[in-house]
C-alpha cells in the first residue's frame, strides 16, 4: 500500500489518499487524474488496466485501487 500511496501522492499531492473513500463520487479526481493514475500503475506494476476496469468503485479509494492492481497482477 505504501508504494501505491507514493504513486498517487505524486500525481495529486493535495489529496489524502489514506483516508479518502469517495475519490470519484465526490469528484476529487477528474478524468485527467484517472488517466495519469492508470498510466503510472500500468508502468509501475506491469499490468494493463483496460476500459472495462474504469469503474468508479475501482478508483474511489486507495484500497480499491490496490485491489484492482492485485487482481490484475494475478490474472
Amino acid at each position: 500500500m505504501k508504494e501505491l500511496l507514493e504513486i498517487l501522492e505524486e500525481i495529486r499531492p493535495d489529496v489524502d489518499f489514506e483516508t479518502a473513500t469517495t475519490l470519484i463520487d465526490d469528484e476529487i479526481l477528474d478524468s485527467f487524474d484517472i488517466i495519469s493514475i492508470v498510466g503510472e500503475l500500468n508502468d509501475h506494476y506491469d499490468i494493463e488496466i483496460n476500459v472495462n476496469d474504469l469503474l468508479p468503485e475501482n478508483f474511489n479509494s486507495a484500497g480499491a485501487i490496490l485491489e484492482l492492481v492485485e487482481k490484475l497482477q494475478n490474472e
